[in-house]
């Protein structure tokens, strides 16, 4: 799909659903509880921010060890991000214990 500068809003938002869609089957993936991960998608000034919420006790899985996990999820969703001219960020947080 080739992506242009006078891309349509809808055509955005179709972009940013499948970027979403493949950043929750990456994470729910590597998690023990992959019904606890929500992908909350904001958009400012051009540049998508993705926050993912997992349970605590797989945040450690995300991260790895020096971060190297959350790079590599990084890294592999910035391809589809260049290839439709975007910038994107990923946020992680953690659900809150009660």
């Amino acid at each position: 799909m080739a992506v242009t500068g006078g891309e349509t809003n809808s055509g955005n938002r179709k972009i940013n659903l499948i970027m979403k869609d493949t950043l929750l089957d990456i994470i729910s993936a590597i998690v023990e509880n992959p019904k606890a991960v929500e992908i909350k998608e904001e958009e400012q000034e051009g540049v998508t921010n993705f926050a993912v919420t997992v349970a605590k006790e797989d945040m450690g899985k995300i991260i790895g060890k020096n971060g190297k996990v959350i790079r590599a999820i990084r890294t592999v969703m910035k391809i589809p991000a260049i290839k439709a001219n975007k910038r994107i960020f990923i946020t992680l947080t953690e659900i809150p214990q009660e």
